[in-house]
């Protein structure tokens, strides 16, 4: 499969753009920072009425935070354990989570177990810095707030864990795991349908999916208008699934090329 320029994007697939979900790290952050014409596209859409939803493997703290304060519509976090949406008007958050609270405590449990395995047998890596606002998953840094490891030891990360039968996605960053059936697919089509009756079945065309790394790879094999921002390119060979569309710009500045896409197309 080919990634197409974004240019190659029909005007009508973007002008029925119904819903925006995206990645966050390196998608609408750049080098670990969110570029001012990120957060305006985010404004943006916002303003044209199009639901905005980042998906991401960031912690439920963080989470909490997004979805008050950002211009977005709730949030997917811990790479689908939970969505997260706020209530402006009545002033409270809405948490919807994949497992019961006595299933996650059980899981982590297990989880944490095999982490501490993991970090002897990797030397180099570390548990994640953001890990202490995290509810379900555990995630191993390899690249954010440690000297960068190569791709393949993520990789090998991932396996140790699903020898362990637990599942794990390599993100641009960290390596997350967790127990149990939910990802960012399950929880975004659960997300849309109870809060806002965008339905997979029917709405497909109308939804698209920003990313950059090998763990959207999911996310791209069901949404056609699937968006790689310019720096997926160097992870393009390792995934079976890459989005149909690619940016010229690099993470928050390829997400806001999209975004103006969206938008323009819609005006014409």
């Amino acid at each position: 499969m080919t990634m197409k320029p974004l240019a190659d994007a029909p005007r009508k697939l973007l002008a029925g753009v119904k819903a925006v979900l995206t990645d966050i790290d390196d998608t609408l952050t750049l080098h670990g920072r969110l570029p001012a014409e990120a957060f305006d596209a985010l404004w943006k859409l916002c303003r044209a009425g199009i639901k905005v939803v980042p998906i991401t493997g960031r912690p439920a703290g963080w989470c909490d935070l997004i979805a008050r304060q950002w211009p977005v519509d709730g949030v997917v976090g811990e790479n689908g354990a939970f969505y997260f949406r706020y209530e402006e008007a009545a002033k409270k958050m809405i948490r919807v989570y994949a497992q019961t609270a006595d299933v996650r405590r059980a899981n982590s449990e297990k989880l944490w177990m095999i982490a501490h395995r993991v970090l002897q047998d990797f030397p180099g890596t570390a548990i994640a810095s953001d890990q202490a606002y995290r509810e379900i998953d555990v995630a191993i840094d390899f690249c954010e707030d440690v000297p960068p490891l190569p791709l393949a030891t993520a990789q090998a990360i991932a396996e140790a864990f699903h020898k362990e039968g637990a599942a794990a996605k390599v993100s641009s960053i960290h390596v997350n795991a967790w127990f149990g059936d939910h990802d960012k697919l399950t929880m975004s089509e659960r997300f849309l349908a109870e809060s806002f009756d965008i339905r997979l079945e029917k709405d497909l065309n109308h939804i698209a999916y920003c990313g950059d790394s090998p763990n959207d790879a999911p996310m791209y094999a069901v949404f056609p208008l699937g968006i790689g921002v310019a720096n997926i390119r160097p992870y393009a060979k390792l995934m079976a699934h890459l989005p149909n569309y690619v940016t010229q710009g690099e993470g928050g500045h390829g997400f806001a090329e999209f975004a103006d896409a969206v938008l323009k197309a819609r005006d014409a």
